[in-house]
């Protein structure tokens, strides 16, 4: 059972929260607490530290700004449905595309989204160095976004070919933020990114360092990139 404090760091972080979205994020726990007994979805299994750094972590990246009702949302490298599934509790408008390299754990978000009658789910199996070379995906998102993937000159290239011009990469980064953002530069110049917003966040109950980075897509990317998977781990641009 989800205990009675994950109800109340809910209420801390979203007064606004209803009855009925409580609900779902049990409901979600509680899959993802059976499911982690037969597959390795999340090494965080205490109810409270799943609410504050997978829960109300992901919702953190929502903004109005950024987030238009409606908005076709890419959850590139989703895992276990990190940020994806939170956002789909909360803004069930948006149109949410799950995107991982793990079918088993597309399988396991089918059902989540299933049982929690969030009918805007879209699922995508594949690598994001090559899904992003077909058309259909091509710059075909308004909104990117990632979470522990990886460092930020990587993502930069994984993520922004599939973003409309105009539209957003909306990275979830942890203490190493800024300095990541310098690693970038090249990067975001080759790839038609510039960082718009960098929004510092602090979750309830943990002092540690993380913001969220909000990219603007400001034109095309050029049509090589991404590269192979080791050649840009190896040699990011």
């Amino acid at each position: 059972m989800f205990p009675c404090k994950g109800d109340e760091l809910f209420r801390l972080a979203y007064p606004n929260i209803t009855d009925d979205e409580l609900e779902k994020f049990k409901i979600f726990a509680g899959l993802l607490e059976e499911k982690n007994k037969v597959m390795n979805l999340t090494a965080i299994t205490d109810a409270d530290e799943v609410t504050v750094k997978h829960f109300i972590d992901s919702l953190s990246c929502y903004d109005e700004r950024f987030f238009f009702t409606g908005a076709k949302v890419l959850d590139l490298g989703t895992g276990a449905g990190f940020p994806g599934i939170p956002l789909a509790i909360m803004h069930d408008d948006l149109k949410i595309t799950f995107f991982d390299s793990l079918q088993k754990r597309l399988t396991f978000l089918k059902e989540v989204t299933t049982t929690l009658s969030y009918k805007q789910a879209e699922f995508l199996h594949g690598r994001a160095e090559e899904e992003a070379h077909k058309d259909i995906y091509r710059e075909a998102f308004d909104i990117v976004t990632t979470r522990a993937v990886a460092r930020l000159p990587v993502l930069v290239e994984w993520a922004l070919p599939y973003v409309k011009t105009g539209g957003y990469f909306v990275a979830l980064k942890g203490a190493a933020y800024a300095e990541e953002i310098e690693e970038s530069k090249n990067a975001l110049k080759i790839l038609g990114g510039m960082v718009e917003v960098v929004e510092p966040k602090k979750l309830p109950g943990l002092e540690d360092k993380r913001a969220v980075l909000y990219i603007k897509k400001v034109k095309n990317s050029p049509v090589k990139y991404p590269r192979k998977p080791k050649v840009a781990v190896k040699n990011p641009l």
